[in-house]
């Protein structure tokens, strides 16, 4: 669910840390099309229902270089996390009380260098996805407790990117520099350790320059992961069972740019981060093809990254990795969007 290529200490990166950043930096996007306002606005060309006015509430994440990107919704308990690129730090936020967020996790504790995608399974355990350090982490969402600490097969580029979580507790993550989907199983509370599931090469997913895919999602009964990428802007079916990889049809459609998603029932909402755009696609019962429809957007988005829905509402993650990019400051103090669905 990114581009933000930010880690918090430049001065101890290797030459292939410094190179993957220039990487990253160049998928964010470069030339925009239109990207519209400073905050990262929608382009009209992009057939947007933009409003006149903001209607969002947010939530105030603390700090001034977090730079934040993933976000999990919590149904049992109406708490949200958020991470901070820049130093690992995660925030708790709830729904219920809206407003301030606090820090649950300390910037750098275990050795967490970034949090990037992330989300919690039906255990209450909370899967972080680790960016250019290659790691996954796995927290005891009641006590903050450390549960493990994963580390992928080491390679010369990689980026653990996003993460969807199974009906049995497993954890499907995403690499965006490498075509391998990695798994952790979970079971009865134990986490095991981390695989290489499935490679990609010889699939209908083809690695090319760029950030390849990026969010992932579940469906209902966990038999299918969706996922983009956002290089290509394709959507692609994976079965959980056989591991057989189809793309998805959209009917000539692409979602260049798609970062984060969520699978709602039949209905995939795509984050496209630099048209700070939200775009619905409906998809088939048997997730093989699907009509992408309007965009929608909100005046409060900047370079928004990833969403999580409760209710009726998304809660939105305000990157403003743009700024990070341009060498402009940042507009504080960083948020969360909640918007509602239209």
């Amino acid at each position: 669910m990114i581009h933000p290529g930010t880690k918090h200490n430049i001065g101890v990166k290797s030459v292939a840390a410094l190179l993957l950043l220039a990487l990253v930096l160049a998928s964010c996007g470069g030339e925009t099309d239109n990207e519209g306002s400073k905050n990262g606005g929608a382009s009209e060309q992009d057939g947007t229902t933009r409003e006149a006015a903001s209607s969002a509430g947010q939530y105030v994440l603390p700090g001034a270089e977090i730079y934040p990107e993933g976000v999990a919704y919590q149904p049992e308990t109406g708490n949200f996390f958020v991470g901070s690129t820049t130093d690992g730090a995660v925030f708790r936020g709830s729904v219920e009380n809206g407003g301030e967020t606090e820090v649950f996790l300390e910037p750098g504790s275990d050795g967490r260098e970034t949090a990037v995608g992330m989300k919690v399974n039906q255990m209450g355990q909370l899967f972080i996805a680790g960016g250019d350090t290659g790691r996954i982490s796995v927290y005891d969402t009641p006590s903050g407790n450390l549960i493990q600490a994963l580390d992928t097969p080491s390679a010369e580029m990689t980026f653990i990117n996003d993460v969807a979580v199974t009906p049995d507790g497993s954890a499907y993550f995403t690499d965006s520099m490498r075509p391998v989907l990695f798994k952790v199983s979970a079971s009865g509370g134990a986490v095991g350790d981390v695989e290489s599931w499935l490679d990609l090469e010889g699939t209908a997913i083809e690695y090319g320059e760029g950030f390849n895919l990026n969010g992932i999602a579940a469906t209902e009964n966990g038999r299918y992961l969706v996922t983009v990428q956002s290089n290509t802007g394709k959507l692609f079916r994976i079965d959980t069972q056989s591991k057989e990889v189809v793309e998805i049809d959209l009917g000539g459609e692409t979602l260049e740019n798609g970062d984060g998603i969520l699978l709602d029932s039949q209905t995939l909402y795509v984050v496209r981060n630099q048209q700070a755009l939200i775009v619905p696609v409906e998809l088939s019962e048997d997730f093989a093809s699907g009509e992408v429809g309007e965009g929608f957007t909100d005046l409060s988005l900047a370079y928004p990254t990833t969403i999580a829905k409760y209710d009726d509402r998304l809660l939105v993650v305000n990157s403003q990795f743009d700024r990070r990019r341009s060498g402009e400051d940042p507009e504080l103090p960083f948020t969360i969007s909640e918007i509602e669905l239209p």
